[in-house]
């Protein structure tokens, strides 16, 4: 059995070894990108390793080869089509979702004197849309985690220096955030 294996393995070397250039070749004219195309036939050499030994070499193994290929590249582009609309899909939804999300945000903020705990009240501060997606993590991480802005500055893989400043400018508009009703409407009108 084993060699019969060792056999069918140095077959599959030789038929690749000759067919690979002509197998890449035809590949890249499909799918117009010569790394993909050596991906294609690494994957259909695969397969041959998996299949040939116990099925035994094909009449035409190069054209087995190129088929075995051409249907991995069908199935990727299948994949990367569902995976664009899958991904616009959910674009759309969370711009949906985005879009009223302001709107609740400051009513929340309206209802501020009956929110009745100030760390609560804070998370709405720290969080408010007006500030960047980065200042709000910052600040939130600082104010309400606890996190040295070190610690930040390495969760986000970025110089610390970049972590200060953010939070510094977050805490420059946190006063105006945190103003009661007369600055709110001024703010929404």
């Amino acid at each position: 059995m084993a060699t019969v294996h060792a056999e069918a393995h140095r077959s599959i070397e030789a038929v690749f070894r000759i067919e690979a250039p002509r197998l890449i070749a035809g590949l890249a004219r499909y799918v117009h990108d010569i790394g993909l195309a050596e991906d294609l036939a690494q994957d259909a050499l695969l397969a041959a390793l998996e299949q040939w030994p116990d099925e035994g070499v094909p009449r035409n193994p190069g054209a087995w080869l190129m088929a075995t290929a051409k249907h991995r590249a069908i199935d990727l582009f299948r994949r990367n089509e569902r995976l664009a609309r899958k991904s616009e899909e959910i674009g759309r939804e969370l711009e949906v979702q985005q879009q009223g999300a302001p709107a609740e945000f400051e009513a929340a903020l309206e209802e501020e004197e009956d929110v009745g705990d100030d760390l609560l009240r804070l998370v709405f501060t720290a969080c408010h849309p007006v500030l960047s997606t980065d200042a709000r993590v910052a600040l939130t991480l600082r104010m309400l985690g606890g996190l040295t802005t070190e610690e930040i500055a390495r969760a986000f893989l970025v110089p610390e220096s970049t972590i200060a400043q953010r939070i510094v400018r977050a805490k420059r508009t946190y006063p105006r955030r945190t103003c009661r009703s007369k600055c709110r409407a001024e703010r929404t009108s």
